[in-house]
């Protein structure tokens, strides 16, 4: 025999799908009881917001209850109190371009800058969370590619990545931020990938990009990423955007995240760092989606960034 208090919660999540007059905007304690006990487990705080999953980490044992914010929102505690984790990547730089006949000299958008951290004490109320977007790809070797967004959460910023130089002489240097910006070809010997960690973090939010080579050698360099530099350009040869790092997953327990945006050389193109920056083509290559990856250099225009992710976490008590 169906048996409906077997089956489904009480009428309150009726009430809460809008079929009586009850508020819609966040569900009574009877849903709460049934999401954060009966479905998943017993935890010690009952919260709301992003895409919530839940898994056991291999390298602690620990169950973890996951809030992953692919955009901005709120992460909003009904009752309780925990310490959580939490992981927040900015949005990275587009990626630089060439001229589209020369071939070869746009450099690779910087990775969002990428800050980690545990044990921050969250109770009952709403924690607001924004998660900042990727910077378009430059349009053309008049422009150098725009700077991504900042990513904000539990009171921290991430700066978004700077974006790639292009081979115009006057848009050349890759900007500062997060990571910083591949630098377009140049026609001078001083540097010009932008400047990682900018503002300054402890432990460092992103590396620096890469430099261009000078006029002729036809290269760009390659975007920073979260724990490496982007390469410089050699001639004919774009530099590859630097190497994310590791952090919480969305369902699983590490993914890599902040890489930077690969150059554009005219033999030979510059890869993307891992953790999602994208590769030099003779398109444009953006970064891999909530991955905080740089737009990689393009022929006649840059890819563009990708946007952050913000991730909070903590442990259910289940063993």
């Amino acid at each position: 025999m169906f048996r409906q208090d077997r089956t489904n919660p009480g009428t309150r999540v009726s009430q809460w799908k809008g079929r009586h007059d009850t508020a819609k905007g966040w569900p009574g304690s009877r849903v709460s009881t049934w999401l954060n006990g009966g479905l998943f487990g017993a935890a010690p705080l009952t919260a709301f917001g992003g895409i919530i999953t839940q898994y056991v980490d291999p390298y602690d044992s620990k169950t973890y209850r996951v809030h992953t914010f692919r955009g901005s929102g709120k992460f909003y505690v009904a009752s309780g109190s925990a310490n959580v984790d939490w992981l927040n990547v900015a949005g990275a730089g587009g990626g630089g371009a060439s001229d589209g006949v020369t071939v070869g000299g746009g450099g690779g958008g910087g990775a969002g800058g990428m800050r980690t951290g545990t044990g921050y004490a969250v109770s009952a109320g709403t924690y607001t969370v924004t998660v900042g977007a990727g910077g378009a790809g430059s349009t053309g070797n008049a422009d150098k590619g725009d700077d991504g967004s900042d990513s904000v959460a539990l009171g921290y910023t991430s700066t978004g990545g700077g974006g790639g130089g292009s081979q115009n002489t006057a848009v050349k240097d890759g900007n500062d931020g997060g990571s910083g910006g591949g630098g377009g070809q140049r026609d001078d010997t001083a540097d010009n990938g932008g400047s990682g960690n900018t503002p300054s973090t402890s432990p460092s939010q992103g590396s620096d990009g890469g430099e261009g080579t000078e006029a002729t050698d036809w290269g760009g360099g390659g975007g920073g990423g979260h724990s490496a530099v982007g390469a410089n350009a050699s001639s004919g040869t774009g530099g590859n955007g630097g190497a994310g790092s590791t952090g919480y997953g969305l369902g699983e327990p590490v993914r890599i995240y902040a890489g930077g945006g690969g150059g554009d050389g005219k033999t030979t193109k510059g890869s993307g760092g891992s953790g999602g920056g994208g590769a030099a083509s003779d398109g444009s290559i953006g970064g891999t989606p909530n991955a905080g990856g740089g737009g990689g250099a393009g022929e006649s225009a840059g890819g563009d960034g990708s946007t952050g992710i913000v991730i909070i976490r903590y442990d259910t008590g289940l063993t």
